[in-house]
């Protein structure tokens, strides 16, 4: 059984910051999330858009954000433990011991939830489960990786749109195909697409892929009308994503609807867990990244305190340290 002082569930912007501040106070972390990449609904949904409520930051990309976290947090190492969902979760000794998908358990000084809305799963495209991993990605962590590459988008969405603009300068081609007539895009974020040598299909559906072991074409069926055939490299499937809490439902946390109830410590009504951010309910709770940066710090300086009940609550300001 592996051991780490803090295990952080969530690797959005709340548990980055989490990290970071564990790591300040000299615990060792890991943190834990399904998605294959740091960023949470950010790298998931919207990284190229301009985050505007982040404290020093008059404008900041959501990509850059997550960037930045990252490096803040690595001088004191932490482990990602990313494609990997937290199953279970018991208490051995008083310890807090969380059970990993594939069997892995991790014995926890503390655990600090900052789950965000939960667990982000994509929504299927059905016609292409048999290429993911050969030309089908749900979000794509390097769009410089698409350069030189005739992409399809699928989603009539924000996400859909903003792949568009990010990837409209490096992709040979940009094709974006719409089921319906109407997005739900912002109306601006449509406009500068439609201004851009893009190709919008829409009451059209993606009907059928071609290749072997990656894609090579895609099928296009407007509604009433005859198949298309486009030369295609990559499908971005940008058809939003499903969340739930998934199995912190089953951990016998106190919820309100979808939310973990927490008290001015962020501490839950487990022994030793804690949680930030927009996973967390308490009266006059506000769901934006600057506050979930502050909660994060509370529940980190009180699980310190937990963990070893000799150590202070709040351990001096950073500008302090060295």
């Amino acid at each position: 059984m592996r051991e780490v002082d803090v295990a952080v569930i969530g690797a959005g912007p709340t548990g980055l910051f989490a990290a970071y501040y564990a790591g300040f106070r000299g615990l060792s972390v890991a943190v834990v999330d399904a998605l294959p990449e740091p960023g949470g609904q950010i790298t998931a949904m919207y990284p190229e858009k301009l985050i505007l409520d982040v404290a020093g930051f008059p404008a900041v990309k959501g990509r850059d954000l997550v960037a930045n976290l990252v490096a803040q947090a690595a001088p004191f190492h932490p482990e990602y433990l990313l494609g990997t969902r937290a199953e279970k979760l018991a208490h051995v000794d008083g310890r807090p011991v969380l059970g990993l998908a594939g069997g892995d358990q991790l014995r926890c000084g503390a655990v600090v939830i900052t789950g965000g809305l939960g667990s982000f799963t994509p929504r299927p495209l059905p016609v292409a489960e048999s290429f993911v991993g050969g030309g089908i990605v749900y979000f794509v962590p390097e769009p410089a990786a698409l350069a030189d590459r005739d992409v399809l988008i699928v989603g009539g969405g924000d996400s859909a749109f903003d792949w568009a603009l990010t990837l409209q300068p490096l992709a040979r081609s940009v094709t974006l195909v719409h089921r319906r007539e109407k997005f739900r895009a912002h109306a601006s974020t449509v406009s500068r697409v439609l201004a851009l040598p893009v190709r919008v299909i829409v009451n059209a559906e993606l009907t059928r892929l071609h290749g072997d072991a990656t894609v090579t074409a895609a099928e296009i069926t407007v509604r009433g009308g005859d198949a298309e055939t486009l030369p295609v490299d990559t499908v971005v499937a940008a058809l939003g994503f499903t969340a739930d809490l998934g199995p912190l439902a089953e951990w016998g946390l106190r919820l309100d609807r979808r939310h973990i109830v927490v008290d001015s410590a962020m501490a839950t009504n487990l022994p030793r867990v804690f949680a930030a951010g927009d996973i967390t309910e308490y009266p006059g709770k506000v769901r934006l990244i600057a506050t979930g940066f502050g909660e994060a710090a509370t529940a980190v300086n009180n699980a310190a305190v937990a963990i070893d009940p000799s150590a202070h609550l709040f351990p001096g300001h950073s500008s302090d340290a060295g």
